[in-house]
């Protein structure tokens, strides 16, 4: 490999044996990595991952992603209820995806600052990310959008917020 040491060659060699015998239709898997409840995760061909990521669909939380998913180094993505990912998604390096938080934050019944986080309400939703999308280093919760494609114009267009 151009440009990697030898002792590097070698690891990204393990990596690459233990993506094919273990997450088959993975592109390569850097450990370590922490999976949990594997059997609620499915995934698409060419899933890529970085080293020292965590992936964790709660014991009845679903995680699916599709084709050609690149995650950087040092991600998490927990899924306490659902998270659905598209095709040709993009993560940077220490990027956060969760769907869930401690805590009920708008409308009626909203959590008191007064409760300890690990005591407030675990609330959580379904949580979707489209095709072909990049989320940039260090990105966590709440995400926004800033920028939309328009096609008439062929350009990035600022998205501007409405409330």
């Amino acid at each position: 490999m151009k440009g990697y040491t030898f002792a590097d060659s070698l690891k990204y060699g393990f990596f690459l044996i233990y993506t094919k015998l273990v997450w088959r239709k993975a592109r390569l898997v850097r450990l370590p990595v922490l999976i949990r409840n594997r059997k609620n995760i499915s995934y698409g061909q060419g899933f890529t991952c970085g080293t020292g990521c965590r992936i964790n669909p709660g014991s009845n939380g679903r995680l699916v992603i599709g084709k050609d998913f690149v995650m950087g180094d040092y991600c998490q993505i927990e899924a306490m209820n659902s998270i659905r990912i598209g095709n040709g998604v993009l993560l940077a390096s220490r990027v956060y995806i969760g769907d869930a938080c401690h805590g009920v934050y708008k409308g009626k019944g909203q959590s008191s600052p007064m409760i300890p986080p690990d005591k407030r309400e675990i609330a959580s939703g379904k949580l979707v990310i489209g095709d072909n999308v990049w989320i940039g280093n260090g990105v966590g919760n709440p995400m926004r959008i800033i920028k939309r494609y328009d096609p008439d114009v062929e350009e990035w267009v600022k998205v501007t917020e409405t409330n």
